[in-house]
């Protein structure tokens, strides 16, 4: 079993490169915010905890989205692999990951990080919420957004890189061209089906 981890602040097309190896890898996509909205529409133990915390507006606990997390893989046990999108986003969490992942005889095998320059970024996204009409895409908010995910994730990024595991990739190309170095990478372990 091959488990990525795919990392990119706001803008940097990791939703776009997420679906791109999934396709092309036939990983199993885990993504934290669609796990937490299925479990919660079908009124799981750990869906009905975490939606106590969403209606309050706080953030939902580690040991639940791990437990969260722990479900999808036993349940599909038989996947080549998983690729984690918006998660870990702590040290914490990244730790919480590697333990459930060990005691399931497997680990993180690859951690990609795409790097786009922050003007690149903030011009993609004004441009994404003048096309999509997402109120969060105002220079401010951008702003904020790339700020928190670098005081964050590059705690998760320094503890992979500890590992060895950490690769950085230029994202600012076209989305082909960073598929490309993002598949040079990942063949080192696994090659496309």
């Amino acid at each position: 079993m091959f488990n990525l981890i795919l990392f990119g602040p706001p803008g940097s097309g990791k939703g776009t490169q997420s679906v791109n190896i999934v396709r092309s890898y036939h990983l199993e996509h885990i993504s934290t915010g669609d796990l937490l909205r299925d479990e919660v529409t079908r009124q799981t133990p750990l869906g009905v905890e975490a939606k106590k915390y969403m209606d309050q507006g706080l953030l939902v606990p580690d040991e639940v989205v791990i437990g969260m997390i722990s479900s999808k893989i036993d349940e599909k046990a038989s996947a080549r692999g998983f690729i984690f999108d918006g998660f870990p986003r702590t040290k914490a969490q990244a730790e919480a990951l590697d333990k459930l992942l060990e005691f399931k005889n497997t680990a993180i095998h690859l951690v990609l990080s795409l790097e786009v320059p922050e003007d690149n970024l903030v011009n993609r996204l004004v441009n994404r919420g003048t096309t999509s009409g997402r109120s969060d895409d105002t220079e401010e908010v951008i702003a904020k957004r790339i700020k928190e995910y670098y005081a964050k994730t590059e705690q998760v990024a320094s503890h992979y890189n500890q590992q060895g595991k950490l690769e950085r990739v230029k994202g600012d190309n076209t989305v082909e061209d960073t598929f490309k170095l993002l598949s040079k990478n990942i063949d080192k372990y696994l090659l496309p089906v």
